[in-house]
């Protein structure tokens, strides 16, 4: 029966396939904006927001002039932001949140309330580490979180209204919570598909987000300062980055629809545990493992250059001709968030003994567009990305890869949440796009005269 059935979809995938192709051509003919994408490259503007905003050049007589990354939170530049809780030395995330949600900065009383509640909010329901998570684990982080998130639907007495106030509920508390869904799907994961021992620590409400999640991941809830403070400031950059991206895009989407808090949030989870968007860390992380097997020295930039040469000719490692972490479809000179992240990763660096790893890290980043420009005669500007940096953050902070994904999620829950209140005060409308089918009239032919050619 199951050989019969894999036959079955062998064979007819290639149908389905092939039936679902379009011509190429018919983009251009019918001016498609594939992927909400202008024949530039810029995004389509489908809407307005307050919360984020991407600055990553300059329009001068229709054409990009380069300049260096800007991210604002709610207005307020994200190096600002960064300087300010650091130079106090706070974390960040929690106040960021706060930010997000309400559009203005906390006073020290109602930064205290706030993360007070994010504290009392962090423990799952009675029995829901068992029945959601521990009896049901995944191979897939990412999938165990959209499905925790999914089932605590079921343990929310007043789950459907969309008033704010309740939908702000349900925000708080999953922000407080997706640490502690993550950090258990992953525990499962180890126990249930690795074979290892089960470690189950229990949130504790004095700490905060980073120092919590380090804390339930490590079997001996040991983290140093500067490891927390570093994933904070890591989620800190990955907490909003405008509504154009593909997973805040979704929140509005589904939340136009005047579905709950849970079914819109699943649907960005969703969003971002495609590789594309979410996982091109561990694209980089990958890639610079391969160039450090066939470098023999880091040091020497005329052998990396000639191995990154091999990458983008397509010659080397995946064959693609990328070299992840460099590029951004905003950002040129620059993007803040990776020159925000590289400064902290060098001083994590030197406590690990890892500065040799750091500085081939520093050596891709100044080669690259040089190359770029010299084999594909490219004048475009590249820098390197939050996501060059970010795998090699979690690496030294002993992170398993299948988490960085998961650890993205947990920061951006927070713009997600913020994305979801905009939409309800200020949407409306249903969003609808329209799609042009581009299929000939066909007649309906009964049953009996089908005569298929496979």
């Amino acid at each position: 029966m199951i050989v019969a059935q894999n036959s079955f979809i062998e064979r007819y995938a290639k149908i389905a396939e092939e039936n679902n192709r379009i011509n190429q051509d018919y983009y251009v003919r019918y001016n498609v904006k594939r992927g909400l994408r202008n024949a530039d490259g810029t995004g389509v503007l489908v809407g307005l927001t307050e919360i984020g905003d991407v600055h990553g050049y300059i329009l001068d007589e229709n054409e990009k002039v380069p300049v260096e990354g800007r991210l604002t939170y709610r207005g307020i530049d994200v190096r600002d932001f960064v300087n300010g809780f650091q130079a106090e030395e706070r974390y960040g995330f929690e106040e960021v949140a706060y930010l997000l949600l309400f559009g203005e900065l906390p006073t020290s009383e109602e930064l205290v309330e706030f993360k007070e509640l994010l504290g009392k909010k962090r423990k799952l329901p009675d029995q829901f580490t068992e029945d959601m998570i521990l009896k049901a684990p995944s191979s897939d982080i990412m999938n165990k979180l959209a499905r925790s998130v999914l089932a605590s639907y079921s343990y929310d007495e007043n789950p459907d209204d969309t008033s704010i106030k309740n939908v702000l509920r349900q925000c708080i508390e999953l922000i407080a919570a997706f640490p502690t869904m993550a950090a258990y799907g992953y525990q499962a994961k180890r126990h249930y598909y690795d074979h290892d021992s089960l470690f189950i620590h229990a949130p504790r409400e004095d700490l905060g987000t980073a120092e919590n999640f380090l804390h339930m991941i490590r079997s001996d809830s040991n983290y140093t300062r500067l490891e927390s403070e570093l994933l904070d400031l890591s989620m800190v950059l990955h907490a909003e980055h405008g509504g154009g991206n593909n997973s805040a895009f979704a929140i509005h989407v589904v939340s136009s629809t005047g579905t709950d808090t849970y079914s819109a949030i699943a649907a960005a989870v969703g969003s971002l545990k495609g590789p594309k968007h979410g996982g091109a860390n561990i694209k980089v992380i990958n890639m610079m493992e391969d160039i450090k097997q066939h470098v023999s020295d880091w040091e020497d930039d005329e052998e990396v250059e000639k191995y990154l040469t091999k990458i983008l000719n397509k010659e080397a490692f995946d064959r693609t001709g990328l070299i992840y972490g460099m590029g951004h479809a905003v950002y040129t000179l620059s993007d803040p968030r990776a020159v925000l992240l590289r400064e902290k990763a060098c001083n994590l660096a030197k406590e690990k003994g890892l500065e040799k790893e750091y500085k081939l890290y520093t050596t891709v980043e100044r080669l690259t567009p040089l190359l770029f420009e010299k084999l594909k005669g490219s004048s475009k500007v590249i820098a390197a990305n939050v996501d060059f940096y970010s795998g090699f953050v979690y690496r030294m902070l002993n992170i398993p890869s299948e988490l960085y994904t998961p650890i993205f999620a947990m920061a951006r829950i927070a713009g997600w949440s913020a994305h979801r209140i905009e939409e309800l005060v200020s949407g409306g409308r249903i969003i609808r796009p329209a799609y042009k089918n581009v299929v000939a009239r066909r007649e309906y032919i009964p049953l009996t005269e089908r005569n298929h050619s496979h």
